[in-house]
C-alpha cells in the first residue's frame, strides 16, 4: 500500500509542470511556456510550501508546540495554508488579513477557524461593537511592530513570512528541484510574481546555481493597480507587490529586485483578458496571480530571440477563490 498517505503534509509539493501548447498555438508564441500548476497543493496554493516550512521549522526550534497560536499577516494563501496544517498538527492561527483580499479567501480561512484581525486588534483599540460585526476591511495594514507587540502581549507566535528564511528555503528544498528535473535542467527562463517574495529569492538561488545564464523576470501589478489614499478601492492583483520604482521602505527581506533581470507590470485588465484566453485555449481556471504572471510570460514568449526557449510560469493558484473578484465577475 505504498500510495497511501497518511497526512495532508505529504500532499505538499510534486505539482505538475504543462506546457501550455493551446495556449501557444491560440497566441502565436514559438516559445515554450510551461506552467508550474500550484494549485494542486493541498490547500490550493503554492504558500503551501512555505506555510509548511515555517510551522516545521518553528517547531522543531522549539518556538511553538501544540495548543500554541500561531499569528500571520496575509492576502490569504499563506493563511490558508497555515490554517489548514495548524489543524492537522494541533495549533490555534490568527490571521492579520490585508486589504484587498477576496471574498472566497475570508470565508476559506473563517471554514478553518481561524480568528481574523486588523491592526485594531493590534493595538487593543477594536471596540465591543466593531468586534461583534466581524471582520471589516481595515484602512490600513497593521505593521510589523504592532504584530509583535500583540503577541508578546498575548503570548502567540508571529511567524512573520516577510522576513523567515523558511520562506524561500521551501523553494530551495522543494519547488527548484522539482523544475530542474522536470525539464532535465533546460529552462532559460522563469516568470513570476511576488508578494513577500520568498517564492522568487528561492527558486533563483537554487536554480541560478544550476543555470548562473538563467533569465528572470519578475512581473508586478501596474501602478494603476494599487491600491492608495487616492485610489482605494481599484482592482488589485490581491497577494502581489511592486519590487520595482517603490522606495527601498516598502520592500521586504526577499521582496527585492536583485534576485530579478526585468520587470514586466502588468494591469488587471491584461490578467482578466489572459486569464479568459487560458479557459477557452486549455480549460484552466487559473487565479489573479497566475493570469498575470502568465500575460508577462506571453510578453517574453512573442519575442523573436525567445522561439523555442523553455519559459516556466509559476502559477500560484486556481481562479477558485477569485470568482467574485473582477477576474471573472
Amino acid at each position: 500500500m505504498a500510495e497511501i498517505v497518511h497526512s495532508i503534509e505529504e500532499l505538499v509539493g510534486r505539482t505538475p509542470l504543462m506546457e501550455l501548447v493551446r495556449f501557444q498555438t491560440f497566441e502565436g508564441i514559438h516559445a515554450h511556456i510551461l506552467a508550474k500548476l500550484e494549485c494542486f497543493n493541498p490547500s490550493g496554493s503554492i504558500k503551501d510550501r512555505a506555510a509548511l516550512n515555517m510551522l516545521l521549522t518553528a517547531e522543531a526550534s522549539g518556538n511553538i508546540k501544540p495548543g500554541d497560536t500561531i499569528v500571520e499577516q496575509t492576502s490569504g494563501n499563506t493563511g490558508i495554508g497555515i490554517a489548514a496544517f495548524a489543524c492537522a498538527r494541533g495549533y490555534n492561527v490568527n490571521i492579520f488579513l490585508e486589504r484587498g483580499a477576496s471574498v472566497e479567501r475570508r470565508l476559506l480561512l473563517e471554514a478553518y477557524g481561524v480568528k481574523l484581525l486588523t491592526y485594531k486588534d493590534a493595538l487593543g483599540i477594536r471596540t465591543a461593537q466593531e468586534s461583534a460585526s466581524g471582520w471589516q476591511e481595515p484602512e490600513r495594514e497593521a505593521l510589523h511592530s504592532e504584530i509583535y507587540s500583540y503577541c508578546e502581549r498575548e503570548g502567540y507566535y508571529f511567524l512573520n513570512q516577510a522576513c523567515n528564511e523558511a520562506n524561500p528555503a521551501a523553494h530551495v528544498k522543494t519547488t527548484g528541484p522539482e523544475l530542474w528535473e522536470a525539464t532535465d535542467g533546460r529552462i532559460d527562463i522563469l516568470v513570476c510574481m511576488a508578494g513577500t517574495g520568498g517564492t522568487g529569492t528561492g527558486l533563483s538561488s537554487f536554480l541560478r546555481s544550476r543555470n548562473p545564464d538563467l533569465k528572470i523576470v519578475l512581473a508586478q501589478p501596474h501602478p494603476d493597480c494599487r491600491i492608495t489614499k487616492e485610489h482605494p478601492n481599484v482592482d488589485i492583483i490581491d497577494g502581489v507587490l511592486p519590487a520595482y520604482g517603490v522606495p527601498e521602505s516598502e520592500l521586504s527581506s526577499f521582496l527585492r529586485p536583485d534576485w530579478s533581470d526585468e520587470c514586466i507590470d502588468v494591469r488587471m485588465e491584461e490578467a482578466r483578458q489572459t486569464a479568459h484566453k487560458l479557459i477557452r485555449s486549455e480549460g484552466l481556471l487559473m487565479g489573479t496571480s497566475s493570469c498575470a504572471a502568465l500575460y508577462a510570460a506571453e510578453v517574453v514568449g512573442a519575442r523573436a530571440e525567445n522561439e523555442g526557449k523553455n519559459i516556466v510560469v509559476i502559477m500560484p493558484d486556481s481562479g477558485l477563490k477569485y470568482l467574485t473578484t473582477a477576474l471573472y465577475r
